[in-house]
C-alpha cells in the first residue's frame, strides 16, 4: 500500500512532525511519501489561505499520484478536498474529516481543541462542510495565538492545551476530544492519560482511515457529484495539472518539493 502525504502549506518542520506519526502507525507493509507546498504560507489559518492551499493541493496531487494508492491532505480543515476527490482517480483522506468520522464512533459529540483563536472560523467551516455541526460541542482556543515559533506550541503549551482539553469536557459536555492543527499532531499520545475521554490524533486517523479505504477497493466514480469532470483546456497552470484536467499524460513539471519516503522507497 503505497500512501502519498500532501502538506499545503510551506513548513517543512510541520511535514516532519506529521511523517513521523504517521510512520508510527501505518501497518506494516504501507508505504508513506510526503511532499510540502513550494508557494503559500507556514500554516493556514484562514478561509484565504485555505483557498490558496486548495489549488497548491491539486497542483501536488496532479504531479505525485502516479502509483500513489491514496492521498492525504495533512492539514486539518481539509483545504481543496472535495476539489481532489472529483478530479483525481485515488481515494483523498482529509484529517479534519477522518478525525471527526473517527471521533464519532467512539461517542456522541466531539470537541476541537486547537491553538489559536484565528483558526476558529475556519475550522467551523470545515465542521459545516462535513455536515457534522450537531456531533461537534464546540471548538476550543486560547485567548490569544502563542507567540514565538508555532511549531513548538504543543511542547511550550502542553499544560494550556490540556485545560481547554478539560473545559471541552466539563463545559461542552465533548465524548472525544480532537488536538487540531499539524502543530498538534502527536499530541493525544502525550495528554491521553490527562483527559478522561478518548483523544483522536488527526495523522493517524487519516493513515487508518486511508489503509482501510484503499482495502475495500473500490472503484473511482463514473457518475453522480464526484465523477471526474470531462476534459477542459486551461491556461497558465502546472503542466501537470493542466494535462489531468484536459484528459492527457505529461511529464510532471518540476517543483521545488522536499520528499519524504518511507518502507524501501527512495
Amino acid at each position: 500500500m503505497r500512501l502519498l502525504l500532501i502538506n499545503p502549506n510551506t513548513s517543512h518542520s510541520m511535514t516532519d512532525r506529521m511523517m513521523r506519526t504517521a510512520l508510527a502507525c501505518a501497518q506494516p507493509g504501507t508505504q508513506i511519501r510526503a511532499v510540502t507546498a513550494s508557494e503559500g504560507v507556514p500554516y493556514i489559518a484562514t478561509r484565504a489561505e485555505a483557498q490558496i492551499g486548495g489549488r497548491t493541493l491539486l497542483d501536488l496531487l496532479a504531479e505525485n499520484r502516479a502509483g500513489r494508492d491514496a492521498a492525504i491532505v495533512a492539514a486539518f480543515g481539509d483545504p481543496g478536498l472535495f476539489a481532489a476527490r472529483q478530479l483525481f482517480d485515488i481515494p483523498v483522506i482529509g484529517l479534519a474529516e477522518a478525525a471527526m468520522l473517527s471521533a464519532c464512533m467512539l461517542g456522541g459529540r466531539f470537541g476541537i481543541v486547537t491553538f489559536s483563536p484565528v483558526l476558529r472560523h475556519w475550522f467551523e467551516d470545515c465542521v459545516a462542510m462535513h455536515g457534522l455541526t450537531a456531533r461537534c460541542s464546540g471548538i476550543r482556543t486560547p485567548d490569544a495565538t502563542p507567540g514565538g515559533d508555532v511549531a513548538m506550541v504543543q511542547e511550550e503549551r502542553e499544560d494550556q492545551l490540556v485545560e481547554l482539553c478539560l473545559k471541552a469536557v466539563e463545559a461542552d459536555g465533548a465524548d472525544v476530544i480532537i488536538p487540531a492543527g499539524a502543530p498538534l499532531t502527536g499530541l493525544a499520545e502525550k495528554i491521553r492519560e490527562r483527559v478522561p475521554v478518548p483523544v483522536v490524533d488527526q495523522v493517524v486517523a487519516a493513515v487508518k482511515q486511508a489503509e482501510a479505504i484503499v482495502a475495500l477497493k473500490v472503484r473511482p466514480a463514473s457518475a453522480g457529484a464526484f465523477r471526474r469532470p470531462d476534459p477542459k483546456p486551461t491556461l497558465g497552470l502546472a503542466a501537470s495539472l493542466a494535462a489531468w484536467l484536459a484528459h492527457e499524460e505529461a511529464m510532471p513539471s518540476v517543483t521545488a518539493i522536499r520528499p519524504h519516503s518511507a518502507g524501501g522507497e527512495g
